[in-house]
């Protein structure tokens, strides 16, 4: 009969074409299976499982600070599921899951006779959950025109694999765990709380679903760029869920006729040592890694290649630093709320709240799906439960989203950052007072007004250009004419208007009459190179209130100029990364400080200033490093208090360690209520106190804590060599005026 039906060559050679296919496709798969196109992983291999090496990153001293997981997930158990969540992906995904053995061959015949034949795209795909896992985990290579056939060909073997060695249980919570959600969310738990502000476990049938339905197309079915086409498909997956009957269309009638509800935020539980930090170094490698490429001419990815980084920070220091600023903010916190009482703007000011409420990202995207005023305000005032910062301790209540942003509008933030001044390494860094709440980084990011401590960037250019430090200035305000009548004044309002300072004391005391005068003769556009040339890069404006800080320099950029001072007249760049390894230790790539070849002043001007900064810690208004906080090293500093006690900062400069603090609210509507509490030296000095007091209490830090500076020539001390004030005389208290007008010289 064989023999017969070989006779007709219409039978005879599509049997013959389809056997050979089959016999090729037989050879191909053995190519596969035996590893000609890449190692495929045994049971073995697959028993312990990795998922890929976390990237380690350490301190100066080689010790571990952090590591970057694989897409920065937050793994979870198979008890976290809920089961509407399991079902709601097994009735969209993969029914059969529990059937079949890692390949559904039902599916695949299915689709090949429907979808490939019959061109019913309705008829769904054959790819299983644990194909979707292992494409997730070992990814995909490019194996040019025959990459589609060697990849699934693999991915099969491999599920089958998978699916010998571990339960469904296992296969669904490992799925879970790595399977990518939109915008670069990998892992239920980071997509829970990211798109939904929840853990996994508190998602609701609409909220699972939504998840579940963007997993067909990432990027089409984000909720946040694309609701109205993101809901269609959470429909879809309720539907499934129906026709599969793992729920009733009683209970998906009403879910499908409610609106997604995203609480949209870059939320998860990033605790340890220095997060902000480790942020800072994940944003700068990530632009170094471009520039670098494996053997393979491949990108490194840094949550899969085991990568070292070594970092210039110092983990015992840091410590002391997070220590000392949460010693300080807990309590100041407390009096800034007291001196406040009831009438606080934050419970008193609706406008303030409202302003605050119309930068969220939720409210905006509430204003884009057309919703009115009123209707966003009862949507953000719909209450439940949310875990809330608090210095006691966090609290976990039911609030809404307004009760949420009024809570953390009272919070004083902080930033701080400690370099070496001969190189600018990193040795200590506070982006802001908890990361988990508060993810704006103030060292890197924020550019806050910098007060008084811009002063001595004027005094230096004063110098520099030639003005003797026993130069006297009135107090006496003056009222300048061709500045809109524009009158600086002093915090004090009780001061001797026949009274003059040299430089020392003006500089030591804050004197802000005197600061203006100083730039008036020396010119704003020396002042302005004379900081170029120290590091600050910033375009700052041509304006005379620049003198008193009125200009915003981020926190880093400050610290790096006024390391000049014990740098050789030299500005440094901070930086944080030494190396980078791969997980073998073979170097990827090495980090120079860069500083520049040409010094930002002369030897005898950075003397003088130091000697001035001294006189600021040893009888000007840093005195309280003295006298409160007990501090005997050599310390130089500048105290900084900006207009309505908006921003505290304190800067301390030792022979070996340069060091920045600020303190103030997020909100610059929020100042102190007082400048008894908002000026520098009790806002942000503390800060520094506090860290030096821990740091002379361990000897590891004694090269620091215990160093000096050069002995200052004899030359510098003749010159300081004055009185500190003077009063005019008798004829010219008469003939002068308490507060004169005059018009500013603007060089």
């Amino acid at each position: 009969m064989i023999r017969i039906l070989f006779q007709k060559k219409w039978i005879k050679w599509p049997l013959i074409t389809l056997g050979g296919f089959f016999f090729i496709f037989i050879i191909f798969y053995g190519s596969v299976y035996c590893g000609f196109w890449g190692k495929i992983p045994d049971k073995d291999e697959l028993r312990s499982l990795k998922q890929a090496e976390a990237t380690q990153v350490l301190d100066k001293d080689g010790r571990l600070i952090g590591k970057y997981f694989i897409y920065d997930r937050q793994p979870i158990t198979f008890e976290d599921l809920p089961n509407h969540l399991i079902n709601a992906l097994i009735a969209t995904e993969d029914i059969r899951f529990y059937e079949h053995n890692g390949v559904d061959n039902v599916s695949l015949l299915r689709v090949f006779f429907k979808t490939i034949l019959l061109s019913d795209r309705s008829s769904g795909g054959g790819s299983t959950i644990t194909l979707q896992l292992v494409k997730n985990i070992f990814g995909r290579n490019d194996y040019g025109v025959f990459s589609i056939l060697v990849n699934k060909l693999k991915e099969s073997i491999v599920a089958k694999r998978i699916e010998d060695i571990y339960t469904k249980e296992d296969i669904l919570t490992q799925y879970f765990n790595t399977v990518p959600f939109p915008d670069n969310t990998y892992g239920i738990e980071s997509a829970a709380q990211k798109f939904f502000n929840k853990s996994t476990k508190e998602l609701t049938l609409s909220e699972a679903s939504t998840l579940i339905g963007s997993l067909k197309a990432n990027h089409s079915y984000n909720p946040r760029l694309f609701p109205e086409r993101s809901q269609l498909r959470r429909d879809v997956v309720l539907r499934q869920m129906v026709k599969y009957k793992y729920i009733t269309q009683n209970i998906a009638d009403p879910v499908m006729n409610q609106n997604i509800v995203l609480d949209y935020q870059y939320f998860n539980h990033d605790l340890g040592l220095a997060p902000y930090f480790r942020e800072e170094v994940k944003k700068e490698l990530n632009k170094i890694l471009k520039k670098h490429k494996k053997a393979d001419s491949s990108s490194y990815d840094i949550y899969k290649d085991g990568l070292i980084i070594h970092t210039t920070l110092d983990y015992e220091m840091q410590s002391l630093a997070e220590k000392a600023m949460k010693e300080h903010l807990q309590n100041l916190q407390s009096i800034y709320e007291k001196e406040y009482g009831k009438k606080a703007p934050w419970n008193e000011n609706s406008n303030l709240l409202d302003n605050a409420l119309k930068q969220l990202p939720i409210y905006r995207k509430y204003q884009e799906q057309g919703l009115s005023e009123n209707q966003i305000n009862d949507s953000l005032s719909v209450k439940q439960e949310m875990e809330l910062f608090e210095w006691k301790g966090n609290i976990t209540k039911k609030v809404s989203k307004k009760d949420s942003v009024q809570h953390y509008l009272k919070f004083l933030n902080a930033g701080m950052i400690a370099i070496d001044p001969n190189d600018g390494a990193v040795r200590a860094y506070l982006g802001g007072i908890d990361y988990r709440y508060f993810k704006y980084d103030h060292v890197s990011q924020s550019k806050r007004q910098v007060g008084s401590t811009f002063k001595p960037f004027v005094y230096t250019a004063a110098i520099e250009n030639g003005m003797k430090p026993c130069t006297y200035f009135p107090l006496k305000e003056v009222t300048y004419t061709n500045l809109k009548d524009w009158t600086p004044k002093n915090s004090s309002t009780e001061q001797d208007p026949y009274l003059n300072y040299n430089l020392e004391t003006a500089l030591s005391n804050s004197v802000n009459t005197i600061a203006v005068k100083v730039m008036g003769e020396v010119g704003i556009t020396n002042v302005l190179d004379q900081i170029k040339k120290m590091g600050v890069n910033e375009e700052l404006p041509e304006q005379p209130s620049i003198a008193l800080g009125t200009a915003g320099i981020k926190i880093k950029e400050l610290a790096g100029a006024y390391a000049s001072y014990v740098n050789n007249s030299k500005g440094v760049q901070p930086f944080y990364i030494t190396k980078i390894e791969d997980k073998r230790g073979n170097l990827i790539a090495s980090f120079q400080p860069k500083t520049p070849n040409e010094v930002a002043f002369s030897d005898y001007t950075r003397q003088v200033m130091l000697e001035m900064m001294k006189s600021t810690v040893n009888k000007g208004t840093a005195t309280r490093l003295r006298n409160t906080y007990g501090l005997k090293n050599e310390i130089a500093g500048k105290t900084g208090t900006t207009q309505d006690n908006k921003d505290g900062w304190f800067v301390g400069v030792t022979p070996k360690l340069v060091t920045v603090t600020w303190v103030g609210n997020d909100n610059y509507n929020i100042g102190f209520k007082t400048t008894k509490q908002g000026q520098g030296a009790n806002s942000a000095l503390p800060i520094f106190g506090k860290l030096y007091q821990k740091m002379n209490e361990n000897p590891v830090f004694d090269p620091i804590t215990k160093s000096s500076f050069e002995k200052t020539p004899d030359r510098v001390l003749d010159d300081l060599d004055c009185k500190p004030e003077k009063r005019d005389n008798f004829l010219k208290r008469l003939f002068s005026k308490k507060k004169k007008k005059k018009k500013f010289k603007k060089k």
